[in-house]
């Protein structure tokens, strides 16, 4: 689709935005209602928009900043499931915790002198 102006796609610049998203999501009402689709919004494009990006691995600050999001922990909430890395590595932490092995979990990780401690003392007790 082009431009309606030099700067917006969807919007020329005068009036309010506001009105502007409205009218988008009447529009986008009507086609959903064309083609029977129940129970839909526009803002599932932009949940789409977001996945595809961070599966694409695009790094979650910069699906923040083109969502708009004043704060990265908006995104997170909203995505964070959807992030490759994170999920393989929350798996990976299931996994060595489902092993048997409860310090298993603290390998990888850097270790404070506590942590040393109590490793030192779980292998010196057998």
């Amino acid at each position: 689709m082009p431009k309606m102006t030099e700067r917006y796609h969807f919007w020329t610049g005068a009036g309010k935005l506001v009105t502007a998203v409205r009218v988008w999501d009447t529009r986008l009402k009507r086609i959903f209602d064309q083609a029977n689709v129940t129970r839909d919004h526009g803002h599932r494009f932009r949940d789409n928009f977001a996945v595809e990006l961070l599966l694409q691995g695009v790094p979650m600050e910069r699906v923040a900043v083109l969502l708009g999001h004043q704060s990265i922990r908006i995104t997170e909430k909203h995505y964070a499931p959807w992030v490759r890395a994170r999920q393989e590595q929350l798996e990976a932490y299931v996994s060595r915790v489902w092993s048997g092995d409860p310090l298993e979990l603290l390998e990888g990780e850097s270790q404070t002198k506590g942590t040393r401690k109590l490793r030192e003392k779980s292998t010196n007790v057998n």
